[in-house]
């Protein structure tokens, strides 16, 4: 009886230990479950993107070390273009003429570009502001015939798995109304494709990595500039954003580890027989708030 009870303390703590685990495996489960609640799939994320905007460097540089920017950047004068109230209503309500008149068009003419608009157009995108000036894109244009096929034959594959499994029922019911699928074509007609991608860090003479702050951010700003420098000179496209095919892109087109594909362009005129969906815009009202 004595030594029943001087066992007794032992076996209280080892019950209560035991109770202790218990209640914590059951709390991390509990953890486990809630974060996949909270945290649903997204299967139009680009697996290949992730790694966009935070890229570490923490160990390509040390806190008090310069990435090779110069300390200080002269400024010179600057007198920008100045017009009356009436000139700035004009050319305002023209250029929204201008851009209304833009829609993605997937019926594409392989009738030739002249090569100097779209380095016109190229500059222009280049003129975009980007996080502490680093500039962190890159046009790769892409004219010849084979290997325009070789990137359709990259992108429909990939795209007929994303129809199929990984976009899921809700996205594509919701393009069908488009008439939207995993073909094509207009990757071979185009006579031209620019792709966009964006430089997640950026190289160094030395070999060591340069931060690219807010590179999707800067890029993306760029790619609506293209966008409109292209309806500025007659020229349509259709913005497609090739859903885990990036890595393949890059290998094909020899680009760096650092680069990562947002966005891929066909650049030409419409076909004749071009037709696009009789879409709508939202009105004023429902885009603007005035405070």
């Amino acid at each position: 009886m004595a030594l029943f009870s001087s066992l007794t303390p032992v076996f209280v703590a080892i019950i209560c230990v035991l109770i202790g685990v218990i209640m914590k495996k059951t709390n991390g489960e509990k953890e486990k479950r809630d974060t996949k609640s909270k945290h649903p799939s997204r299967p139009w994320v680009d697996e290949d993107l992730k790694d966009g905007t935070d890229h570490p460097l923490e160990d390509e540089e040390g806190e008090e070390e310069w990435q090779g920017f110069e300390e200080n950047v002269a400024h010179v004068p600057f007198s920008g273009e100045r017009y009356s109230e009436a000139e700035m209503i004009e050319r305002s309500r023209a250029f929204y003429e201008l851009l209304n008149q833009r829609r993605s068009v997937r019926f594409l003419s392989d009738e030739p570009v002249p090569r100097e608009v779209i380095d016109n157009v190229i500059r222009t995108a280049g003129t975009s502001p980007s996080g502490a000036h680093t500039e962190p894109w890159t046009f790769v244009v892409v004219q010849d015939p084979d290997l325009k096929h070789k990137i359709r034959e990259i992108v429909e594959e990939e795209e007929e798995i994303n129809y199929k499994k990984r976009m899921g029922d809700r996205w594509v019911n919701d393009l069908k109304r488009l008439r939207t699928n995993w073909i094509k074509e207009y990757l071979d007609t185009a006579p031209y494709l620019i792709l966009i991608f964006k430089q997640v860090y950026g190289q160094l003479p030395n070999g060591k990595k340069k931060t690219h702050y807010y590179n999707e951010i800067s890029v993306s700003i760029a790619c609506g500039i293209l966008l409109a420098a292209l309806q500025n000179a007659g020229l349509y496209t259709v913005t497609s954003t090739p859903l885990n095919c990036g890595p393949q892109l890059r290998v094909l087109l020899r680009r760096p580890a650092n680069e990562k594909l947002l966005l891929l362009l066909p650049v030409g005129y419409p076909r004749k027989d071009a037709t696009v969906p009789a879409l709508t815009r939202k009105p004023l009202q429902d885009i603007m708030v005035l405070m």
